[in-house]
């Protein structure tokens, strides 16, 4: 025995699916401008091309020597050692002094251009 499909029921569920199918399909344009919609990913930095200035100390005792830039005491010569730190300045000439306790180790006036990484030997 096999019923006999209803007509409301079959007209409901038809007209059901047909709505569905509609707004599903109304939504999907929707749907697609924003999900292809993605934030810009480039990344912008300015690189610093100021001159910096380094030292290389024979004797480690020298790394408690003073470095003064143009008069200004910028730390201790151990803080700007080659290849671990360097000391930024702006392009120029610097007149250079390192000093240990009374005793002058360096003292040079140079100059240095953007872009430059100089190195000086402390003996």
């Amino acid at each position: 025995m096999t019923k006999k499909p209803d007509f409301k029921t079959f007209t409901a569920n038809s007209l059901t699916r047909l709505a569905m199918t509609a707004t599903l399909l109304a939504a999907l344009p929707v749907l697609g401008i924003y999900g292809c919609t993605q934030m810009p990913t480039e990344k912008q930095g300015v690189s610093d091309i100021r001159p910096q200035i380094s030292f290389k100390a024979t004797d480690t005792q020298q790394h408690a020597a003073r470095v003064i830039v143009d008069g200004l005491d910028m730390g201790s010569l151990g803080s700007y050692l080659d290849g671990i730190a360097a000391l930024r300045i702006i392009s120029g000439t610097h007149q250079l002094r390192v000093v240990l306790g009374s005793q002058i180790l360096l003292d040079e006036k140079f100059y240095a251009g953007d872009g430059v990484n100089r190195t000086f030997l402390i003996q």
